[in-house]
């Protein structure tokens, strides 16, 4: 039972991360029904702004990750203006493509800015070392990462229910063509969107990165498909499934490692995509709706 506890606490660990990368995922898909498969490598961004911030400007962890933030925004801005945006009225296929297009584009550039060479985040003092509960080893960085999360959650939870900005992303969600009609800058919307969506992509990203202590060109491939089958276990779209989409791909995957093999987990993670696309295809918390012709 101890060592079962031990690997679901290590499970909300990972689990957390790939809430944060699945809430961008699920936040593109509500607005503009858009998988955005570049959103693992935004992940990868922030992890190499975050370190970028401390190793050479010298900045402070909590504002290392405000600058992850705002930076990976800006870029996910300007690869929905240059990228996605000239295709939003073409075949869906077409912005997948592109998707793929722009995240091969985004590795291979850190590639060449960067080299293949693993880089490790700095440890971070305060982050070192785990505290001990009733039996328990539970790393210092979970405390963060879990409550960052919960708190991005609620946060965006509050933005879409409670803010204009937030009617104004379920109307264009609904209805993109009415909600022009109705005043509202469509365009603008989707830029917020996607703004919001690449800063949860960066947090993501510095904290996968102080609790793996890597920073690669390549870092944000499985961690974005995980986190995309998360998004869709949850719901796609729907931002506390997300939540629970990756927190429940968290744990299962640190109890296959923990307690079968550590080959099996990422066959078992995406076996459970197949699994939800046949029996669940809207996802635990989605409801079945018609497209619109």
């Amino acid at each position: 039972m101890k060592d079962f506890l031990q690997q679901i606490i290590y499970g909300i660990n990972a689990g957390s991360i790939y809430a944060l990368i699945a809430l961008g995922y699920t936040m593109v898909y509500g607005i503009v029904k858009l998988i955005n498969f570049a959103h693992g490598d935004i992940l990868m961004m922030g992890a190499y702004f975050g370190l970028l911030a401390i190793t050479v400007l010298g900045l402070p962890f909590p504002l290392a990750i405000v600058i992850a933030m705002l930076v990976c925004a800006a870029f996910g801005m300007i690869i929905n203006k240059v990228a996605y945006k000239p295709l939003r009225n073409a075949p869906r296929i077409s912005a997948l493509i592109t998707a793929l297009g722009i995240s091969m584009f985004l590795e291979n550039y850190f590639v060449v800015q960067f080299g293949l060479e693993v880089r490790k985040m700095p440890e971070i003092a305060w982050l070192k070392g785990e505290v001990f509960i009733g039996g328990l080893s539970i790393p210092k960085v979970t405390f963060l990462i879990v409550g960052l999360s919960i708190a991005c959650m609620i946060a965006l939870q509050f933005i879409v229910r409670k803010t204009k900005v937030g009617k104004a992303m379920r109307a264009v969600s609904e209805d993109m063509q009415a909600a022009k009609l109705m005043g509202i800058n469509v365009d603008k919307t989707i830029s917020i969107t996607f703004a919001l969506g690449s800063a949860l992509g960066g947090l993501g990203g510095v904290l996968y990165s102080v609790a793996y202590y890597q920073v690669e060109p390549y870092m944000g491939i499985l961690p974005g498909l995980k986190a995309f089958v998360a998004a869709v276990l949850g719901g796609i779209g729907i931002i506390p499934g997300a939540m629970f989409g990756g927190f429940v791909m968290g744990i299962i995957e640190n109890l296959t490692k923990g307690f079968i093999s550590s080959s099996w987990s990422n066959a078992i993670l995406f076996g459970i995509l197949i699994l939800v696309l046949l029996f669940k295809p809207s996802g635990i918390f989605g409801k079945n709706t018609r497209e619109k012709v």
